[in-house]
């Protein structure tokens, strides 16, 4: 977890730190650091200007931002412009008014990147829109539209001047709040950490409790039993580097020689992550990873504290580096050379008694309103269960009844046919005369004729062809065994 708190510790490099450094490590690329004997430097062959790498801001938009300064650095006129550009007019937006004047090609790609920005940003709005309960959960359109204030989202197709004020404002904005948002977070952490304590000290006994808090206190007082921390920024603490971790003799100590020395990528500078890495001796004294009490994000809190301890006393123009005139300037002054004793973490609580009433007032809102959450969504499953009841009931009964029709349809086929007769003949007549007469079986197919011979009445008919049908057993399924209509109407002459 240490490691992933000095990566964060890494976003601190500010947009005007990205800014600067495009101009001032184009100035300084060649630079030698002093206390380097050129003769015995080996000359490397000379490469095209590479734009410097990219530097994780931490912001949302981070992506976005490194996107947008990586094409401008491909228009030859904006790079111009950027060594002739200071940092606090870069501030005022005069930078931004040279957008008019980058290639078209340049200007087409701003645009794409601007509208895949948009897109990326209404899905992330979406998204968690739907996370947070979709439309049972009002809407705060402030905090939404603050998801766009570094581009203008009223004209999400082309990116304008507009658009890369607001970038550099935004993120210059933004950053100078990330070290306050950070000791916010370091704040919540530390509280969450107490309130888990106190929690767990609730599930044990009486004996339990006791022996933990023991162990609690004695950890404390282990944590607490370290050597001296110098003041960080102080002659002493750079002294010490310059002895361990440069391996160089104190009496020779040199702020300028020191200066080229830790200046790792040679631009002139003390950037935030050269100052942290100062430190890092004087962390050691406090903060071992193979100990229980020794806590690795509070170690990397502590080296917050430090850096912006020096920054506070060395950056005079607040542009968040440290030049080589502004660090020669503080070792003449007297923190310089007598500091005050540095107070560590352990001396200085993070929180107050009273915000850390808040906060777990605040939990327990939170888990009360989890708890109702959980209610609520136990009563919606238990209604979608029933609805599913109710849906396997219809489709059982919808079986059943296409079954039902399916059987009464078979059933219908088997039965005889029925013949419809115009006129007042009884309808009995109607089947029987489907039937095919015995003396009709002696005629061959397609015979028409009924002998004029017979005198039977209709009554006698029918029951003379009724007591046939029993001999006859099932009717024959000849192609010619119904009579056609031309045998119907014939019949149908003879019964009238």
């Amino acid at each position: 977890m240490g490691d992933r708190v000095h990566i964060k510790m890494c976003w601190s490099r500010a947009l005007l730190t990205g800014w600067v450094l495009l101009l001032v490590q184009l100035q300084y690329l060649q630079a030698v650091p002093i206390g380097i004997d050129k003769t015995k430097v080996k000359e490397t062959e000379k490469k095209p200007d590479e734009p410097p790498a990219s530097v994780d801001t931490g912001l949302h938009y981070d992506r976005y931002l490194r996107e947008v300064i990586d094409f401008l650095e491909k228009d030859q006129h904006f790079r111009e412009k950027l060594h002739n550009t200071d940092m606090e007019d870069i501030k005022q937006g005069k930078l931004a008014q040279e957008l008019d004047f980058v290639s078209h090609h340049v200007r087409t790609k701003l645009d794409e990147l601007k509208r895949q920005e948009v897109n990326r940003l209404r899905t992330l709005i979406k998204a968690k829109h739907d996370l947070e309960g979709g439309n049972d959960i009002a809407v705060d359109h402030q905090a939404l539209l603050k998801q766009f204030e570094h581009l203008n989202h009223m004209n999400p197709h082309t990116f304008e001047v507009e658009d890369l004020d607001r970038l550099i404002k935004s993120a210059t904005n933004d950053l100078e709040n990330f070290d306050k948002e950070r000791h916010e977070e370091f704040k919540r952490y530390e509280m969450m950490k107490e309130h888990d304590r106190r929690e767990h000290l609730k599930t044990l006994d009486e004996e339990q409790r006791k022996k933990e808090e023991e162990h609690y206190e004695e950890m404390k007082k282990k944590h607490a039993d370290h050597p001296k921390v110098n003041h960080p920024g102080s002659q002493n603490q750079l002294k010490e580097v310059w002895e361990e971790a440069d391996g160089l003799d104190p009496e020779d100590f040199d702020p300028k020689t020191f200066f080229n020395l830790h200046d790792t990528n040679g631009d002139g500078f003390f950037d935030e992550q050269e100052l942290e890495a100062l430190f890092t001796k004087e962390l050691e004294k406090i903060y071992d990873p193979t100990n229980e009490e020794d806590d690795m994000v509070e170690m990397e809190e502590e080296r917050l504290r430090m850096r912006e301890h020096v920054m506070n006393e060395v950056d005079s123009n607040k542009d968040r580096l440290v030049s080589l005139d502004e660090f020669l300037v503080a070792t003449k002054k007297k923190e310089f050379l007598e500091p005050d004793s540095w107070e560590t973490l352990e001396q200085n609580q993070a929180y107050t008694d009273e915000e850390m009433r808040e906060f777990e007032e605040h939990l327990a809102q939170q888990e009360q309103d989890l708890n109702q959450r959980t209610v609520d969504l136990q009563k919606q499953r238990e209604e979608l269960e029933r609805q599913q009841e109710q849906l396997n009931a219809q489709k059982v009964e919808l079986q059943q009844a296409v079954e039902h029709m399916e059987r009464l349809k078979s059933e219908k086929v088997e039965l005889p046919p029925e013949v419809h007769v115009e006129g007042n003949a009884d309808p009995e007549v109607h089947a029987a005369d489907n039937q095919l007469h015995p003396d009709q079986e002696a005629h061959p197919p397609g015979h028409q004729e009924i002998p004029q011979h017979h005198q039977d009445t209709p009554q006698e008919h029918l029951e003379q062809h009724n007591q046939d049908l029993p001999q006859q057993g099932q009717p024959q399924a000849h192609h010619d065994g119904l009579p056609n209509q031309q045998n119907v109407a014939q019949g149908q002459h003879n019964l009238a």
